[in-house]
Formats: C-alpha cells, structure tokens, sequence
C-alpha cells in the first residue's frame, strides 16, 4: 500500500480538531484510503476502537442508514461517554439530509469528524453552508508519478516506459494494478461513465 504522505500530513493537524474533514476527489482516486491510514494512525497513538466509527455507505449492511433519522440513532447508541470519538463516514452523500446529522454530532458531541466522497454534492463551498463553515476540505487527486512507481515496486525500474504508461493511463490507483492495456481501457471508461452520469448528469438534473 502506497502511503499518501501528502495529505496524511495536511490532515494530521486537524485529527483532533472539531472542523468535520471533508475529503473529496474523483471517483476511485483513493480516499478511502486514505480513510483506512488516519485510522491506523490514531489507533497507533493510543485510540480505541470503541471510539472509532466507521460507515461506508457503500456497504449493503448499512443500506438502512441512508434515513437520516436512522443514521442518527445508530451512531448516538454508539457513544456511550464523555471520551472523544472519531467518527468516519465514507460515501456520506447517499444519505439524505447527512449534512444535518454530522452538524448534529459535532455541536452535541466530543467528536472528530471525517467524510470523504466523489458526489459533487461534497465540494466544499456547498457543504461548508449548511454546516455553517465549520468544515476544513482536503482536495485528494489521483497517484501523482512519484506515487505511481511506489506502487509499481520494480526493484529496477526504467523509468521511462514507466513514465510513458502514467501519461497515457494516468495514476488512478485501480487502473495502475490493472495488467493490460484492455483492462485498463475498460476501467477508465467505466470511471469516465459513472462520474458523467452520477456526478455530473443525475446531481444537475440533466436531460
């Protein structure tokens, strides 16, 4: 795994901060993670997992917590005392009114909050309105090259054709692991597809 030094490092001053951490980027850029690395972080200085929550909204098993009512039962039984928790909430956009709930938690409890998500609906002008500014937004981009050839792990690498192969198919870190030129074809173009239809036709309502 390809430790994503750079925003590890923008987000570490926040981990205990109030300000809910909105991530976001492209679809399959790698948010979640970098999700995964914060909490192997505050788990190393000490946190608990009882007081790390962690929902990915793309989990089946979570389906029912798309109801904003629902989402905010099952974290408030969650917390049980006084002590911080550390509240991490990927793919948040496909709950309804999430914006009041997180808002909820971070004016009632002793949280630190984190959502990550590709949905337009994440950018950071929008949600910074409704939850009155208290947001801090990291911009996550796709394996930059120096990434790409951690990734890769050649012990001998020829940076050249290795450099070719990131102009030409970029540094998504899925389509990196991909082992030919027609899978990673058909990956980006189903990156391609879901971004235009979810992020851009469906979310602005285009005919």
């Amino acid at each position: 795994m390809v430790i994503r030094t750079q925003y590890l490092e923008r987000l570490r001053p926040f981990y205990d901060s109030e300000l809910v951490k909105v991530i976001t980027g492209i679809r399959r850029c790698g948010k979640s993670t970098i999700l995964r690395q914060v909490i192997a972080e505050i788990k190393e200085n000490g946190i608990e997992d009882s007081h790390i929550i962690y929902i990915n909204f793309e989990d089946y098993k979570y389906h029912k917590l798309t109801d904003a009512d629902a989402f905010y039962e099952y974290v408030e039984q969650k917390i049980v005392d006084e002590g911080k928790y550390y509240l991490f909430f990927d793919e948040i956009q496909n709950v309804n009114n999430f914006e009041l709930v997180v808002n909820s938690f971070r004016a009632t409890h002793n949280v630190s909050i984190f959502i990550p998500g590709s949905n337009s609906k994440l950018l950071s002008g929008e949600l910074a309105t409704h939850l009155s500014g208290r947001t801090v937004s990291l911009r996550v981009l796709p394996f930059n090259f120096m990434e790409f050839c951690q990734y890769k792990d050649i012990s001998a690498p020829d940076y050249e054709t290795l450099l070719a192969e990131y102009m030409t198919y970029g540094g998504l870190p899925l389509v990196c692991g991909a082992a030919n030129k027609e899978t990673k074809e058909v990956i980006l173009n189903n990156i391609y597809d879901a971004v235009v239809l979810k992020d851009i036709v469906m979310r602005n309502k285009i005919n």
